[in-house]
């Protein structure tokens, strides 16, 4: 058994990180059993997913339907919000009543156990959990299930982290992908956990990456999406220094017709990567710029290394160069003791910059982080309020921008088949528009264009030309 330290996950040595390859040895020990893996937040715990399901299916498991009715259910969780943690422990709770009725493995892994906290919970609280693994434990997952049957199974490291090379991965789509550059973050913002759970950047060696793009374009993808705590630090502890900018030029001479990539630091943003996406037509001209805060006052306590003015310059750089860009964010309001002035300064950068669209979020504390530790004075209704102020004048802008578009003519990467209205489709425009269209499943995987008649604050509707 092993649990996570706080203090332990803290470490940075800035030594060289380890690079194992993942030997796939294909099994029956899963045949004529069923797994579910339920994803709770960003796009790295995706990507996690299409490992952990690979590694099940090379076991012999056949994803099942639903959690409820299958042999392995695991949750794969995030640790970043209070709400995606409750939502977590809500749904162990019907996992919990469901086996009162039949025997069946319930697992968790991703950020939320490799919180200290969170894992002692776990193995006092919650003993019908079977297994427990964190971000560090993947490639050990099928000598996990298979010790699970047996035994309560708790694998979770406090380690700066390696990179697993060839791990199996079920891909969600058969369009797009998503592609890991690296790993971890050194940043160590003072509300975030994820340096803590997900262990010190390590990037990816160029070949790798390359030659896993280069895969894809031959099977057929359209699109990538190079994944990353921060990116833009790629390649910062690799002897030789290859930056993000030199990587996005390396990618972008595979020939795959579009590449996005998430998420960016405004800190490592330079004018190389500016560049290079305005001059390459395949890099789409989208970027997403957290702000978290305007207010210099409060990036300060939350160890955001930029102020208000740098960001702002960054923002007029990145909009004066790219045409056309699209450009989105994340704003955290009421920080501990953020004050009414405080949040008046995000409203100005917001004003300023006029987003395509945010992400925005009340403060979450996370045990562990510096912040968890501030005194707030802030009451909750306020925090509310601002909230919803904030969020008027986000999706003002977001339907103002997407009003530009009207009578125009984008290009649009067609993936699913809409929801709720089967004669239109759905994909997604370069500067990551959601739009609708008539159509049929003859253009899913298809970039067309789309002449826009209609749009709301955040999707567009048209006709393809």
């Amino acid at each position: 058994m092993l649990l996570p330290e706080m203090k332990a996950s803290k470490k940075r040595t800035n030594k060289d990180f380890d690079y194992i390859n993942y030997e796939v040895n294909p099994t029956s020990f899963g045949e004529g059993k069923t797994y579910f893996v339920l994803t709770y937040g960003c796009q790295m715990n995706e990507r996690d997913g299409e490992n952990i399901k690979a590694i099940l299916e090379n076991m012999g498991y056949v994803e099942g339907k639903d959690i409820y009715s299958v042999d392995v259910a695991i949750l794969n969780t995030c640790a970043v919000r209070e709400n995606a943690h409750n939502k977590v422990f809500g749904m162990l709770g019907r996992l919990k009543h469901e086996k009162d009725f039949r025997d069946f493995i319930i697992g968790m892994c991703g950020c939320m156990p490799q919180e200290e906290s969170v894992a002692n919970e776990l193995l006092e609280k919650h003993k019908y959990v079977d297994l427990v693994f964190g971000t560090h434990n993947i490639n050990n997952l099928s000598n996990l299930i298979k010790e699970a049957y047996d035994s309560r199974q708790i694998e979770v490291y406090s380690k700066e982290g390696e990179v697993v090379e060839g791990l199996p991965i079920k891909r969600m789509s058969n369009i797009k992908a998503l592609v890991n550059i690296m790993y971890g973050c050194d940043k160590f913002c003072t509300y975030c956990i994820v340096p803590y759970t997900r262990g010190a950047e390590r990037s990816r060696k160029k070949e790798d990456i390359i030659n896993e793009i280069t895969e894809l374009k031959e099977n057929g993808y359209k699109e990538v999406t190079l994944l990353g705590q921060n990116v833009n630090a790629y390649g910062k502890d690799i002897k030789g220094y290859i930056t993000f900018g030199d990587l996005l030029k390396l990618v972008s001479d595979t020939g795959i017709e579009r590449i996005r990539f998430l998420t960016s630091h405004p800190w490592d943003f330079d004018d190389k990567m500016i560049d290079i996406i305005a001059e390459r037509k395949n890099i789409m001209p989208y970027v997403h710029l957290p702000l978290q805060s305007g207010s210099d006052e409060i990036l300060k306590k939350m160890g955001r290394r930029y102020t208000q003015k740098e960001y702002l310059d960054l923002a007029k750089k990145i909009r004066d160069k790219i045409p056309r860009v699209s450009i989105t964010t994340d704003i955290i309001v009421g920080f501990p003791n953020e004050s009414e002035k405080d949040f008046e300064e995000t409203l100005k950068v917001v004003n300023e910059v006029k987003y395509d669209s945010a992400f925005t979020f009340i403060y979450s504390k996370r045990e562990g982080t510096p912040a968890a530790l501030m005194e707030d004075d802030v009451l909750k209704c306020e925090k509310e309020k601002r909230l919803s102020s904030l969020n008027e004048i986000v999706n003002k802008y977001a339907l103002e921008n997407n009003e530009k578009y009207i009578n125009k003519k984008v290009k649009v990467l067609f993936e699913n088949i809409h929801p709720k209205d089967s004669s239109l489709v759905t994909g997604y425009s370069d500067t990551g528009k959601l739009v609708n269209a008539k159509g049929d499943e003859s253009v899913i995987g298809m970039i067309k264009e789309v002449l826009i008649e209609d749009v709301k604050s955040f999707s567009m509707n048209g006709k393809i030309v």
